[in-house]
């Protein structure tokens, strides 16, 4: 299935019905009084995140949504029905924002999180609401009140805990082959990836993490040439880049390290704080590289790029290198997580019974 990671839908929750003008009339009760009934609530539209998503495609094809209306008030003091609510199942990591204002609403992070992303409009008074010890047969009534109505953008970010940078055929696709049970296409040609890609990788018995491979970046790509712009922003809630980098590539004309840099410049430019996650070098393909040069290949390559953060050598093709990769990894990504599992301390003014 093709990976759909934004769409547009318009969403309408219910109208309230209307209230009721109506009066008693029973043999032997000449002044029955009002008993016009409230109009039903309009029907709401919730969101709810559902683990088994991992993609908008359907709202690509189905973009208008809306919830009943409620039921008008009706006489004999019968209140309307509630109008019948609407539930959309989005992915874990959807965000959904207001497509007019480009605010952020609502971001589903929980697996079963519930939200309600338009509120079906209250139900208008019947005129049983209206009497009073003057008005002993009132014919007011009111309409009931229109539901919210909003044009919204879903945006899908995939929830990984290990991004892949790199440029096209850099090995990306087979490195996440290697190390997870993702099967993505694989080719000798630029562009193969052309949507995000997740594996998990385990590395023992109830020990694993996510591996996001993204369709490689090219010179620009911040400003939306080629495919990797439209995926960067799966990379924000990542802990941790790898940035892989073909050592031997085809053209001898072309410079890894020139590549390295293009790639580095476009992750700052589309975002500081991307660029400022914890990135590791995991230079690729040296079983293409004779294994005389290799370390000379390797200690050029850092020094000319100015890297001084932890680098690693693998074959992904072969899987040289990559099992102490893997467990790296999963050290850091366990230890990313301890810190987010902290215990915050609170203040003890709203710390209390009493606390909001």
């Amino acid at each position: 299935m093709k990976f759909v990671d934004e769409a547009f839908i318009d969403i309408a929750a219910g109208d309230g019905g209307n209230g009721c003008v109506s009066f008693r009339h029973e043999k032997y009760k000449e002044f029955g009084g009002p008993n016009g009934g409230d109009g039903g609530r309009g029907g709401h539209v919730f969101a709810v995140a559902d683990p088994n998503l991992n993609t908008l495609v359907d709202f690509r094809y189905s973009r208008r949504h809306e919830a009943k209306r409620g039921e008008h008030g009706m006489g004999s003091d019968m209140f309307g029905a509630a109008g019948t609510d609407i539930t959309l199942k989005m992915p874990v990591g959807t965000i959904i924002t207001d497509a007019e204002t480009g605010e952020v609403l609502y971001e589903l992070l929980t697996p079963g999180e519930v939200v309600t992303i338009a509120k079906g409009g209250d139900g208008g008074f019947g005129n049983m609401r209206f009497k009073s010890a003057i008005n002993r047969a009132p014919r007011q009534k009111t309409p009931g009140w229109p539901g919210e109505k909003k044009n919204l953008k879903l945006e899908l970010k995939v929830l990984a805990d290990v991004g892949l940078l790199g440029m096209p055929n850099a090995g990306k696709s087979t490195f996440i082959t290697a190390v997870s049970n993702a099967r993505p296409k694989i080719a000798d040609y630029p562009f193969t990836t052309l949507h995000p890609n997740l594996g998990v990788v385990r590395v023992g018995p109830e020990q694993s993490f996510v591996v996001a491979d993204i369709p490689g970046l090219i010179e620009g790509a911040s400003e939306g040439a080629g495919l990797g712009h439209q995926f960067l922003r799966h990379l924000q809630r990542t802990r941790l880049l790898l940035h892989i980098v073909d050592l031997a590539p085809f053209d001898d004309a072309v410079d890894p390290v020139a590549q390295a840099k293009a790639i580095v410049n476009e992750l700052k430019k589309y975002d500081q704080k991307l660029y400022s996650k914890p990135r590791w070098l995991v230079l690729n393909k040296l079983d293409m590289v004779p294994k005389e040069e290799r370390e000379a290949r390797v200690k050029d390559f850092v020094k000319r790029f100015k890297w001084k953060g932890p680098v690693f050598e693998i074959s992904a093709l072969t899987r040289e290198g990559c099992e102490p990769l893997i467990h790296a990894i999963f050290r850091h990504v366990q230890s990313e997580q301890r810190i987010e599992n902290e215990p915050v301390e609170v203040d003890p003014r709203f710390a209390g019974d009493d606390a909001v």
